[in-house]
């Protein structure tokens, strides 16, 4: 039987992940809680440090530099009332209420931290999700994931090393630099706009690099880029990308990877220097040894007021909840998801310590924007004051899409300090490179 966290004078709160909707639930619960010596709150990932996952495609690219944007979970906990623990979570023991957490090794193998178990009261699960490669034979072996920084940044000297090394063609002749992205989701579009923008700025830094040596095949086994968003946001997607040079292959089906390059369900050989995979989510197989009900991607099914359908002491929000909403729609896999799930979370937990009737989360669908980099951004609003969609481009467009950033920005820092590490982030960009160099 569950003890009510009201009866408790001091629940522990875990929450696993430090993702948008991980960091924020930490950050409002540990102003509102934590400070006050309510209840013991801790953040458990794997990572030091948290970077937005949408810009993930501009630290591959070196548009973003992790060292100004990234936050330091440990920082940022002692400053807004919650613990960090490093570490990655592999498993829950529901009858203990007990987290279990792998030993933590240094580079060599060697242990700096035994594995370890953490006592809850109540849990909340915001690991996300990572690339699906859906069992396709040479996806591990050759193919680069942006699911985290330290993948993103690993591209990102891989794809620098590359341009180094076709900068040095002492005269001859030199092939294009052969790139191509499997999977033509919000990650796949942005990173083939990026890579673009990129190649530009190189050649202000010695770089003897020109557009037409860059070669990008964007494989979608859809009929159409951007399949879960509006269609006027996938034509115009397309056709921006077109501009640039980006070829599109649609219903194209890849079977296996090698080291040169994919193969498709025609046996057809796409050749690639560099292969990145971005097809599909799942979240991490563990989540399904727990006892949980999952869903076919390893999602946790829950109830309305986002606590899991299995767990009374468990929540879950982000990629790694699956809910379906009173008009039988289902909550996208999206920041804004994140964001809202967040928000949700803090305030149930903080009505079960007033031993207060939860509520139910209601989703909002405020639109869906992406960005092409500097070349353009596309996209659709929803809201209050507009029945059914406004689609947006442009100037317009990127506003509102760095808007997004801001906001989690302000939602993760407050209204006092946000304003002041948005403003030192935009004269950073002035005295740094363009891009990163190293």
């Amino acid at each position: 039987m569950q003890t009510s966290l009201e009866q408790q004078t001091m629940p522990h709160l875990v929450v696993v992940g430090g993702g948008a909707g991980g960091l924020e639930l930490v950050t409002a619960l540990g102003r509102k809680l934590g400070r006050k010596g309510k209840a013991k709150i801790t953040l458990i990932d794997k990572h030091r440090v948290h970077i937005w996952k949408p810009l993930l495609h501009e630290v591959a690219t070196g548009s973003l530099d992790t060292e100004i944007d990234g936050v330091v979970y440990r920082a940022h906990a002692a400053r807004h009332g919650y613990q960090f623990q490093l570490g990655s979570v592999s498993g829950i023991d529901r009858a203990k209420n007990e987290i279990i957490v792998d030993p933590i090794l240094d580079e060599t193998g060697n242990v700096i931290v035994d594995a370890r178990t953490l006592h809850y009261d109540r849990l909340v699960l915001a690991i996300g999700s990572v690339s699906n490669d859906f069992g396709t034979p040479g996806v591990s072996e050759y193919c680069h994931m942006l699911d985290s920084n330290e993948q993103a940044q690993k591209f990102q000297k891989t794809l620098l090393n590359q341009f180094l090394k076709n900068s040095q063609d002492n005269g001859h002749q030199v092939s294009p630099t052969r790139l191509a992205i499997v999977g033509a989701g919000a990650t796949g579009v942005e990173l083939s706009a990026e890579l673009h923008h990129v190649v530009e700025v190189l050649s202000v830094y010695d770089f003897d690099k020109k557009s037409e040596r860059l070669s990008i095949n964007l494989i979608e086994a859809g009929p159409r880029i951007l399949p879960v968003l509006p269609e006027r946001i996938a034509e115009s997607a397309s056709e921006e990308l077109e501009k640039l040079g980006v070829q599109i292959r649609t219903n194209t089906r890849i079977t296996r990877v090698v080291s040169d390059g994919f193969i498709d369900a025609d046996n057809t050989l796409i050749p690639a220097d560099l292969m990145v995979w971005a097809a599909g989510v799942r979240v991490q197989s563990w989540i399904a040894d727990t006892g949980l009900e999952v869903n076919h991607i390893n999602q946790v099914e829950c109830m309305p007021s986002l606590k899991s359908k299995t767990d009374d002491s468990v929540y879950v929000i982000g990629d790694c909840c699956s809910i379906t909403m009173s008009d039988g729609t289902r909550v996208p896999p999206r920041a804004q998801s994140a964001h809202q799930m967040a928000n949700a979370v803090a305030k149930n937990i903080q009505r079960e310590l007033k031993g207060i009737a939860l509520v139910d989360f209601k989703y909002t669908d405020y639109g869906s924007l992406v960005n092409l980099s500097r070349f353009s951004t596309v996209g659709s609003l929803m809201g209050n004051l507009m029945k059914g969609s406004m689609f947006v481009e442009g100037k317009i467009a990127r506003v509102m899409y760095l808007s997004l950033y801001r906001m989690h920005q302000l939602a993760v820092h407050g209204w006092w300090k946000g304003p002041f590490i948005i403003a030192l982030s935009r004269i950073s960009k002035i005295i740094r490179p363009k891009i990163k160099l190293h």
